[in-house]
């Protein structure tokens, strides 16, 4: 597994590490955000709009009515229909204000936004107006709109940290990272103290790729909370980013040590490790892994294990790895890891001084798990081949070139079977037939080579 394996690898755990960083600020029940988002339902003559003096009665009346914590229900029922009797084009925007600020405390997200937006038409340089809207959008999943309707309170003055951290947020939603950090970091200025605003800012560093910076924020958020998992790894895939594995692998080791290393967290410590061609430390990650949790002791992750390891030549560790299949859920093995288990056996058996017959009866299993093998199906049939076994040969290439991925090899094989039998004019067609397939160029002057045999041996018949 090379390192650009390694790193993508690393990115999808960074995701799901971060998906435990809350991805949509849980400030909804912050009672200081609560104030802010509310706010008064007075006004602010800078840039609200004014009401009557009726409208100030009606209004004065409205809120003794809100306030009422008798019979809170009625009163608010009461409170609706007065604001809505006093609604109209000529009405002030406050009371289209009120209204929606009623409907979002009742979750209803589509008719708060309405009244926003009558206010805001009414009264375009309504600040607070534009702000919830925003906010509310954001809370919809409407960036786009949620990044408008910030960005005009924001231009009207709304300069305070929840306004620039939402606005972070939908920034970063609609993929626009650049802007995202800017906003993050004025959000932070703000309200330096407030954590959504740095995971924000972490979040949008990641996808930009500026691993040294993920690094450094992880260093002091850990420093603020040290148990926090999600901290640790995020630091350990800027590492990755960095091209520092083995800094990553040394996070990793810290957090197996206290009993916080997932399997999937396991299984990225034993690909670094290979990686770095320590196949010893490899194999003892792979079985850590196998034993941490249930998911990461699923027969394919450790075949899967199996197969790195045995790519690289690790023959005695890909044996000691393979073990930890027999402890894994063994209704889980299909058909498909049978036959890739078969495959690894083949191999380590032949590394271990498997004779044919042997090798013959693993293939076997082999295709008789899968038909339709075509690695298994040239083997055997190149097996066949030495034996003098033409017929059975024959009938294996044959069978393996009905399988597009590998006819052009099954052709390539049973044509050389035909060359060796002196059977020149048959084989030509199968090799002409395999290059045409997958031109190749050593292929190419083997043909050659072939129809030259040929040539002479028409001749001493003539």
């Amino acid at each position: 597994m090379n390192r650009t394996m390694i790193k993508l690898l690393a990115i999808m755990i960074a995701l799901k590490a971060v998906a435990g960083i809350p991805h949509n600020p849980e400030i909804w029940q912050d009672p200081a955000f609560q104030r802010a988002f509310m706010g008064s339902y007075g006004m602010r003559t800078d840039i609200e709009p004014s009401i009557s003096a009726v409208e100030r009665e009606d209004m004065e009346e409205i809120m003794q009515l809100m306030s009422d914590e008798k019979e809170p229900e009625k009163s608010v029922a009461k409170a609706k229909k007065l604001l809505k009797k006093n609604l109209g084009e000529a009405s002030s925007a406050i009371f289209d204000f009120t209204l929606a600020n009623m409907a979002f405390q009742d979750d209803n997200h589509d008719e708060a936004l309405k009244y926003y937006q009558s206010a805001v038409n009414k009264f375009p340089s309504f600040q607070r107006a534009w702000k919830n809207m925003g906010l509310i959008h954001v809370r919809k999943g409407s960036y786009d709109e949620a990044i408008g309707a910030l960005t005009s309170a924001i231009e009207l003055g709304a300069a305070d940290g929840y306004s620039f951290g939402l606005l972070g947020f939908a920034c970063f939603s609609t993929g626009d990272y650049i802007s995202s950090e800017s906003a993050y970091r004025q959000a932070m200025l703000m309200q330096p103290g407030n954590l959504d605003w740095k995971l924000g800012l972490l979040r949008t560093l990641y996808k930009q790729r500026r691993f040294g910076e993920v690094a450094a924020l992880c260093e002091s958020l850990i420093a603020l909370n040290p148990e926090k998992t999600d901290y640790w790894l995020m630091r350990a895939n800027a590492f990755l980013g960095m091209d520092k594995p083995l800094k990553a692998a040394e996070i990793y080791e810290l957090l197996a040590m206290e009993k916080q290393a997932s399997g999937k967290v396991l299984n990225m410590l034993g690909d670094i490790y290979v990686n770095e061609q320590q196949y010893s430390m490899a194999a003892e990650a792979y079985l850590r892994a196998a034993s941490a949790t249930e998911d990461a002791a699923e027969p394919a992750t450790v075949i899967r294990n199996c197969e790195v390891l045995l790519a690289r030549g690790a023959y005695n560790e890909t044996r000691i790895v393979m073990q930890a299949i027999e402890a894994t859920d063994q209704s889980a093995i299909t058909d498909e890891l049978k036959k890739r288990v078969l495959k690894l056996e083949a191999r380590l058996a032949a590394n271990e001084g498997m004779t044919d017959e042997q090798h013959v009866e693993i293939l076997r299993r082999i295709v008789k798990l899968d038909p339709l093998d075509g690695e298994a199906l040239i083997l055997l049939g190149q097996y066949h081949g030495r034996n003098d076994k033409i017929e059975d040969a024959v009938f294996c290439f044959e069978r393996a070139a009905g399988i597009e991925r590998f006819e052009a090899d099954a052709t390539l094989r049973h044509g050389q079977l035909l060359v060796r039998e002196g059977r020149y004019d048959e084989a030509l067609v199968l090799l002409k037939k395999s290059v045409e397939t997958r031109p190749r160029d050593d292929v190419q002057r083997y043909i050659e080579q072939v129809e030259r045999v040929s040539r002479r041996r028409a001749l001493y018949k003539n």
